[in-house]
């Protein structure tokens, strides 16, 4: 290298002034490159200058050059050296006379040169580009950089060529530069070059739609312009490659329940292809099964259905099958047979499908079965009248026959095989039998049925016999019969019923109706099957009915008797009696007359009827009072003008009497019991008809009429009296237009006077009145005898006296006439 020409040293002033242990002097490198070497070392004390020198390590007593630092120079550089040469560096803490107070010694490299651009850059996938590029001797590692447009920069360190460059966006253009690194640092960067990375894998996924074919579809991937799918069957080494500008892939003519496995890859514009995509491994869909066989299978007296199918190829990897009926009947197995549950009677159309990690196959071709028929229901009998029953059933479907079975109670037995719902056997009265049918089809017989216990109504008994024993009461006897554990006695007309139940074979029908024809029947009957209604009749007619509504009409001394009678044919008798005795009358009919019956009396009726059947018990017992007696006198005495009391004598089965006095200008009448009468409101100067109504206790009435009565001549009115001289008095009245005289009276306490007025006059004088009294005045008429009416109304004056002669007349104290 010779001499020192090449040596450049850089002073770096040092602006610490730290001071250290003289133990403590040392010396490093700070960093270094191909050409310089930067050192830095720690103050000494005392010292004035500071020389670092330096020599190759291979010749390290050989020195090349030296440079020289002032005081305060803690740092500084040595240049032009070569790369990748260790040497040997010395410090050297020097006083003011040079002399040398401390030394301290480094070992270091210079950092490689720079390196050959990278030769060849090719892309990995689309996130890693391969870097080749050209080796260099001394260097340790290397360091790519990588910067792209969008400002990324990073530095990956590498060992060798080529290199690796990952996680990189894709289909993105770098920028790569390379360095070489040893143990002094890195060399300078080389020459850019550029690569770009690829597309990215399509993110796809797949599915089997049908058995043959796979669908594959994928997200649109930036900047591709075509996609291709590769496709290898498990198994064999041929790959099949589809090439496509659409994002989805329908790739058929496939074998079913194989695997394939599948990649995708994109092409950029400029023709490369892209990053391949993982493998994705699809099932193509099973096979539909093949050769399905249904059975009925029992387990433990349950029924099933056995279905067996056969699969037509093996196909890869597990398969389940899921076997289904319209009758919503499942059943899932990873076997090829299952049982499914049924029940009778059930028309089955199966189907297998089976289903691996694709999904289901198509379903098998259906199957079509019919189970077992389910045993008949309602089960039922008919008998006969002449000793024959009929078992009845409903049909079930799918039955081709029927079979049934009957067991008598004794034990034998008698079988029906028929295509119809009825079978029809012997049966006897006062038996039990036990019937079941079953139901037939190809696939079997039906389960057991019900059973049912059907027991024969009892047989009628014999020796019946009917006989009265009281007017509603009928007694029958008869012999026991077969089966029967209860006797049902039946009376029956046309409109009622009449029932006698009891276990001993006599019974007594009471409360039957009267006069009726009654068909009794003797009813046997047990627990189980009821009764026997069609034993023998027997008629028997009751008493006849008593009468009813009994009627009594009285007529004068004839009671006329009438009733309701309801018996169809009978003979009545009406009897009568009452004090005097019994009264008889005799009819067919319903009503009968009893004559020549006293006034004022009481007689207890009733009616009986008779008929070949026996005599009715009596009607109910009705009284009748005959019309009572009029009294033989009856006398009537006037009281007042408008009053008159009436008497009479006794009348024989009177209780109340209602006398009237009846004329044209109106009529008086009273009510009692007593034997008079005081009545009011009679009407003077008039002629009365006199009549009389006696009633009975009951309420019965005789009209009486007697001779008639005249009323007193009528009162006159508005009497005045007025004075005409000195001692004499004028009265007046209104004339009442009578032929009767009229006589006024004037009578004081100590003198009296009267005057007489002829028919038609209404007025009389008085003479000579003594004054100074008080007078009752009368007017009253005299009656054809000349005798005064004594109840015409009096009014009262006073007389007073003026000097000796008459003054002033007072009337009830009021002032008349001075």
């Amino acid at each position: 290298m010779g001499g020192m020409k090449w040596l450049v040293f850089f002073v770096i002033p040092c602006i610490s002034s730290q001071v250290a242990a003289q133990s403590g002097f040392e010396l490093s490198k700070f960093s270094a490159t191909s050409k310089t070497v930067f050192l830095t070392w720690t103050r000494y004390p005392g010292a004035e200058s500071y020389r670092i020198s330096t020599a190759r390590t291979s010749s390290p007593n050989d020195t090349i050059g030296f440079v020289l630092f002032g005081p305060n120079t803690l740092m500084g550089s040595i240049s032009y050296l070569s790369q990748g040469v260790e040497y040997i560096f010395t410090v050297e803490a020097l006083d003011g006379s040079q002399r040398t107070l401390a030394s301290a010694s480094t070992n270091t490299t210079t950092a490689p040169d720079s390196m050959d651009p990278i030769h060849t850059i090719k892309p990995k996938n689309s996130k890693t580009l391969i870097a080749e590029f050209n080796l260099k001797n001394g260097v340790s590692q290397y360091i790519i950089r990588v910067v792209n447009e969008q400002g990324f920069f990073r530095e990956d360190k590498v060992s060798s060529s080529p290199a690796e460059i990952t996680n990189l966006s894709p289909y993105t253009e770098y920028s790569l530069s390379i360095m070489a690194v040893n143990s002094a640092g890195r060399s300078q960067p080389s020459t850019t070059v550029t690569g770009k990375t690829v597309l990215p894998p399509p993110q796809f996924f797949t599915s089997s739609p049908t058995n043959d074919s796979i669908v594959v579809s994928w997200a649109p991937v930036d900047h591709a312009v075509q996609y291709t799918v590769s496709m290898h069957k498990f198994g064999f080494n041929t790959e099949i490659k589809y090439n496509t500008s659409d994002t989805n892939l329908t790739i058929s003519g496939l074998e079913a329940g194989l695997l394939y496995m599948i990649k995708t890859s994109a092409w950029d514009p400029i023709g490369r292809n892209g990053e391949d995509s993982l493998y994705k491994n699809q099932t193509t869909r099973p096979p539909a099964p093949s050769s399905v066989n249904v059975s009925v299978v029992l387990n433990n007296t349950v029924a099933g259905l056995s279905v067996s199918w056969d699969l037509e190829k093996q196909v890869y990897g597990s398969l389940e099958y899921h076997v289904m009926s319209k009758q919503n009947v499942t059943c899932d197995t990873t076997s090829t047979s299952c049982i499914l549950p049924v029940n009778c009677g059930e028309m089955h159309t199966i189907q297998v499908i089976a289903s691996n990690e694709a999904g289901p196959s198509s379903p098998s071709t259906p199957v079509v079965f019919i189970t077992f028929p389910c045993p008949p229901q309602s089960l039922a009998h008919a008998p006969s009248s002449d000793g024959n029953c009929t078992l009845t059933w409903n049909t079930v479907p799918y039955a081709d026959k029927y079979e049934a079975f009957i067991k008598r109670g004794d034990g034998s037995e008698e079988n029906c095989n028929t295509t119809n719902n009825n079978c029809t056997y012997r049966c006897l009265c006062g038996h039990t039998y036990l019937m079941s049918v079953l139901a037939f089809n190809e696939a079997g017989s039906s389960p057991p049925g019900k059973v049912i216990n059907y027991t024969t109504v009892p047989c009628c008994p014999e020796n019946v016999a009917v006989s009265a024993v009281s007017t509603d009461t009928l007694e029958i006897t008869w012999t026991a019969s077969m089966g029967a554990e209860l006797y049902e006695t039946r009376a029956a007309d046309a409109s009622e019923v009449i029932l006698c139940n009891d276990t001993a074979p006599v019974c007594a029908l009471s409360d039957l109706s009267c006069d009726r024809a009654y068909s009794v029947v003797v009813t046997p009957c047990n627990e189980i099957s009821g009764c026997n209604r069609d034993c023998k009749a027997h008629t028997k007619d009751t008493a006849p009915c008593e009468p009813t509504n009994l009627q009594l009409t009285l007529q004068n001394s004839t009671v006329g008797v009438s009733w309701t009678a309801n018996n169809r044919k009978a003979n009545y008798t009406v009897t009568a009696n009452g004090d005097d005795g019994k009264h008889i009358c005799t009819t067919s009919g319903n009503s009968c007359n009893i004559t020549d019956l006293p006034c004022g009396s009481v007689y207890e009726f009733s009616v009986r009827a008779t008929s070949t059947a026996g005599q009715s018990l009596p009607s109910y017992t009705k009284s009748q009072e005959t019309e009572p007696c009029c009294p033989m006198n009856i006398t009537v005495n006037q009281v007042t003008q408008a009053m008159t009391n009436v008497t009479w004598s006794h009348a024989k089965g009177a209780r109340s009497f209602i006398t009237s006095l009846t004329s044209p200008r109106g009529h008086a009448r009273c009510h009692t019991q007593d034997s008079h009468c005081l009545m009011g409101c009679i009407t003077c100067g008039t002629n009365y008809s006199v009549t009389m109504e006696t009633y009975s206790p009951t309420g019965h009435l005789s009209t009486c009429t007697y001779q008639g009565f005249s009323s007193s001549p009528c009162c006159p009115s508005g009497v005045k009296l007025y004075r005409t001289t000195d001692n004499s008095f004028q009265v007046y009245w209104r004339s009442t237009g009578s032929q009767y005289s009229i006589i006024a009276e004037l009578v004081g306490s100590n003198n009296s006077y009267n005057c007489t007025a002829l028919p038609g006059q209404n007025s009389c004088s008085i003479d000579n009145v003594q004054c100074g009294d008080v007078f009752h005045v009368t007017v009253a008429p005299l009656t054809a005898e000349g005798v005064k009416i004594l109840f015409c109304p009096q009014r009262l004056y006073s007389v007073t006296c003026l000097g000796s002669s008459i003054g002033t007349v007072i009337y009830r104290g009021k002032r008349s006439l001075a």
